[in-house]
């Protein structure tokens, strides 16, 4: 990786949002990281600037960082009155911008609750929730665009549907794999493959069969490529889920 020189870093409960940059001013990493692996990640960089929002827990992941050898700094919030950093001009450009923002968070939030609310409420969704990689939002959005899972003669028809099914090539009497096709429904497709990614994060301590399958996969594959192979794979599960009316089960052998 390039040397990264400053960050932008955006802390949450959970998740952090890093974004980084060379001394060039260009984007050499933009990641998220879960709030275990925000100590061995910053540990393993060399010291670098790294901005933070002023805030109450901000303070506390400045002195961890701090700690490392980095350089922290604490950014105020523009509608905080209580310092001049930001001239005024451009404190009145930016408060619209961020009433809007803070809309459309609020208005994401909202139908976020709305979305768990309907999993909870609905039986398919949460049984294709036990699948590894599938959580909330990925099942009820199945559970609602897939009505009828008879309609596909198998996994293998429903993954296609998906766009997870690479292209044939066949010349000479053997068969070729190409890139997938990236047809069919793009909204389930990339939340499959998001989920695939999830699950790769931990597969070195993968205790079912199609987790251990990608684990072994890593070893002769690319990253994304086996990640868009998991995808495949938790395509075909769904539609063995939707069709014999039973949960993801651990230890079958799939």
């Amino acid at each position: 990786m390039e040397k990264i020189t400053t960050i932008g870093l955006d802390i949450a409960k959970h998740v952090f949002q890093v974004h980084g940059i060379n001394g060039a001013g260009a984007t050499v990493s933009r990641r998220k990281l879960r709030r275990d692996d925000v100590v061995g990640f910053f540990k393993a960089l060399p010291p670098c600037l790294i901005g933070i929002e002023a805030c109450a827990t901000g303070h506390h992941w400045a002195r961890v960082l701090m700690a490392l050898g980095h350089e922290v700094r604490l950014i105020a919030l523009v509608d905080d009155d209580d310092h001049d950093l930001i001239p005024p001009l451009a404190r009145s450009a930016l408060l619209p911008l961020i009433g809007q923002l803070r809309e459309v968070h609020e208005k994401v939030s909202e139908l976020d609750r709305q979305i768990h609310a309907w999993h909870r409420s609905n039986e398919l969704s949460r049984r294709l929730e036990t699948i590894p990689g599938i959580g909330p939002i990925t099942a009820s959005a199945i559970a609602a665009t897939v009505t009828d899972a008879s309609l596909f003669k198998s996994g293998r028809q429903l993954a296609a549907w998906i766009g997870l099914v690479p292209r044939q090539n066949s010349s000479g009497g053997k068969d070729r794999l190409g890139r997938i096709s990236k047809q069919g429904d793009p909204y389930l497709r990339r939340l499959l493959v998001v989920g695939a990614h999830a699950v790769l994060r931990f597969s070195g301590k993968a205790k079912v069969a199609p987790t251990r399958w990608a684990a072994e996969l890593l070893v002769k594959k690319p990253y994304n490529v086996v990640a868009v192979a998991l995808a495949n794979k938790m395509a075909r599960i769904v539609w063995a889920l939707m069709t014999t009316g039973r949960r993801f089960e651990a230890t079958a052998a799939l």
